[in-house]
């Protein structure tokens, strides 16, 4: 069983994300970059897979500029056999992703497809879905626990009302919640393997996808400060209060 993962190169989640003072955009200049956290969770659970005998080969994929490289290297460490990147400097958004890694897709004819839930740059939590729905394979979003079996998956998701497990047939797209699994961290022979497996480059422009935009930022603020607390002496006091400041 082969499994295709997915990853993303995002800010590193302890950096303390910048807008650019034209309001253009996110400042990335000088910025730490690391694997998205749900796309390390999704490569982990891949790789778990391969250790339990339920997949046979692990590819990771990535979308972006020849820096991801890092990101796919890391992956390789964490156990992925071997990689791919489509380079491109374009960002591209969601359904661009999913055109391209359905390109991907078909190249790879992989049993099923784990990534991780979102991206937290974007926050867009739509690839995943909009794969699904290009490949006409079922799906299985925010899963929290993974059983794969010859020919199925039984995926669990926590739902508001508590656990929900389902069964879909494979070929699928599973996505990974926060709670799959805690990521390993790379031994250091593991880092100097990864460096001698295969990761193959491509141009975004040899897959024929079309990756025009469809969204326009029009502008990227910093949400506002936050105000410190006041104490109340009643319920009349807080409706009061919350009325006074337009909340309700």
């Amino acid at each position: 069983m082969k499994v295709l993962v997915p990853v993303k190169r995002v800010i590193d989640y302890n950096v303390k994300v910048r807008v650019k003072a034209d309001q253009t955009g996110v400042d990335l200049a000088n910025v730490k970059m690391a694997m998205n956290p749900f796309c390390e969770i999704a490569v982990e659970e891949a790789v778990r897979q391969k250790e339990k005998g339920a997949a046979t080969e692990v590819v990771a994929v990535s979308i972006g500029p020849v820096q991801a490289q890092e990101t796919l290297r890391t992956a390789l460490a964490m156990g992925a056999d071997r990689a791919i990147l489509i380079q491109t400097d374009q960002d591209l958004e969601p359904l661009a992703i999913a055109k391209v890694l359905a390109a991907i897709v078909a190249e790879e004819a992989p049993d099923v497809v784990i990534m991780g839930k979102q991206a937290i740059d974007g926050d867009n939590n739509a690839t995943g879905q909009m794969l699904s729905a290009l490949l006409d394979w079922p799906q299985a979003a925010f899963a929290s626990e993974l059983v794969l079996s010859a020919g199925s998956a039984k995926v669990t998701r926590e739902i508001d009302g508590g656990l929900q497990t389902l069964e879909v047939a494979l070929p699928a797209v599973i996505t990974a919640d926060l709670r799959l699994n805690e990521p390993r961290y790379a031994s250091l022979p593991n880092i100097m393997k990864a460096k001698k497996k295969t990761l193959d480059v491509k141009e975004l422009s040899a897959l024929g996808v079309d990756t025009v935009p469809r969204l326009k930022v029009v502008k990227v603020v910093e949400p506002p400060k936050r105000t410190g607390g006041v104490k109340v002496e009643n319920a009349a006091a807080i409706v009061s209060n919350l009325k006074s400041n337009g909340v309700i």
